[in-house]
């Protein structure tokens, strides 16, 4: 069943059209070199295509990822004919397969981690700093209402965000307000064809069965957007006051300038500092950072020792301490003993809405995405 957002006479997507759906992640490279991740669906296949007809009016180019999972015998030949198809289109593309023996429970979630480690890690070897991801309208739809039933605060309901600021990769989606239905014209009017995957219909998925109930509408994202924007701009204006970066593999945090902090943004930012901290991709449960937050605000009783304030949340270990040379109390966020996973990336603290509105050049810019080399020369937009 189509979700409430698709449309039954849709339009295509035109070139003239993408073009403003890519300038917010801007500006880019004098010559852009971006990566798109391509399932062979018609969503990223649709992506890939406008994204290549973009890049090449501006000089650069694309790169096909196409992540091969093993988990139906046909992903290799349809791999492989979706490499044959972009390549007709003047893309070159490559295939990650991802190895290995693959987990009885938990499989998509455990295959969605090897997917973006798989296309993180091609990214750093290419030496290319953008990755288009092709979520659309329908899909943000959905993943508002799997986030409502889990009773999710105000950033989850936001849905997902447009970008993504990893360590050396910056995540794309600048599909998010189109819905599927123009997707799938854009590529009818091309005559190109693309591959269905059967996950996307079975039951046993969440998300499958809430497409099939058509449980989304238009009315689940307007204005979620303004809103989001402006709470990642508090959030990155808090961290850049608060947050203190002098300890190894940690992150310390200003204990009476927390405390000032209203409610929904103290959890926020400690939310941000967890999930960057233990490398998380998604935030603690509410109730539990709500519960943190409060002990981080709470004052101190004379007499006790930094320590007994020391507590565990999420595979972070947060401790009380004086700042070296002064009284001032701060708390220390870093990862609990053996728990550190250095595959994972995690979350940046803080949020990329910080770098569109501050500073005169975005610092994705001071990256060579030839031979990885780094220089904020100025270059052209």
């Amino acid at each position: 069943m189509m979700s409430a957002l698709s449309t039954v006479a849709a339009e295509p997507l035109t070139g003239a059209e993408f073009a403003p759906l890519m300038a917010p992640f801007g500006p880019f490279e004098s010559r852009p070199v971006l990566a798109a991740a391509v399932s062979g669906g018609r969503d990223s296949l649709a992506l890939a295509l406008l994204a290549h007809d973009w890049a090449r009016a501006l000089g650069g180019r694309i790169v096909g990822l196409i992540v091969d999972h093993g988990l139906r015998r046909e992903s290799s030949d349809e791999a492989a004919k979706t490499r044959d198809l972009l390549a007709g289109h003047g893309v070159a593309a490559e295939i990650l397969r991802w190895r290995g023996a693959k987990p009885a429970s938990g499989l998509q979630e455990a295959a969605r981690e090897a997917r973006y480690r798989l296309l993180l890690e091609a990214c750093r070897r290419h030496g290319i700093l953008h990755l288009l991801i092709a979520h659309h309208a329908d899909d943000q739809a959905e993943t508002i209402a799997m986030r409502a039933a889990r009773s999710s605060g105000p950033d989850g309901l936001a849905g997902m965000a447009a970008v993504v600021e990893q360590r050396e990769v910056r995540l794309l989606r600048p599909l998010l307000s189109v819905p599927r239905a123009r997707l799938t014209a854009t590529l009818e009017a091309r005559a190109v064809p693309w591959i269905d995957d059967p996950s996307n219909v079975d039951s046993r998925f969440e998300r499958a069965r809430i497409r099939k109930a058509g449980q989304v509408a238009a009315s689940t994202v307007a204005g979620r957007d303004k809103s989001r924007a402006i709470r990642e701009g508090r959030l990155a204006a808090a961290a850049l006051d608060l947050v203190e970066f002098d300890l190894p593999g940690a992150v310390a945090i200003d204990r009476a300038g927390f405390a000032r902090l209203g409610r929904g943004l103290a959890v926020r930012l400690l939310s941000r500092a967890i999930q960057a901290v233990g490398r998380r991709d998604y935030p603690p449960r509410r109730e539990r950072l709500e519960r943190a937050a409060a002990r981080l605000s709470q004052g101190v009783s004379r007499g006790k020792s930094g320590k007994s304030q020391d507590f565990t949340l999420s595979e972070c270990r947060l401790e009380l301490r004086q700042a070296p040379g002064s009284r001032r109390l701060r708390w220390i966020i870093r990862p609990e003993n053996g728990r550190k996973d250095a595959r994972k990336a995690g979350q940046p603290l803080v949020p990329a809405a910080f770098f569109a509105c501050g500073g005169p050049r975005a610092p994705h810019l001071c990256h060579n995405p030839i031979d990885g080399s780094k220089s904020c020369e100025p270059v052209q937009s």
